[in-house]
């Protein structure tokens, strides 16, 4: 299983801010997790293509 290497709140809380809201279409996940997880695989350089589905 993946370990993500979680944002600290000091962190969250700059880049939070810039995040789109209220757009329309799909709802949206949890945007601090699925960020956490897109910098865990950039410092790993794991491939996308071996992330688990779903």
């Amino acid at each position: 299983m993946f370990q993500f290497i979680w944002l600290s709140d000091q962190r969250w809380g700059q880049l939070e801010p810039h995040l789109p809201k209220n757009q329309l279409g799909a709802r949206r996940v949890d945007d601090r997790r699925m960020t956490s997880g897109i910098i865990y695989m950039l410092r790993t350089r794991c491939r996308w293509c071996d992330c688990p589905a779903g």
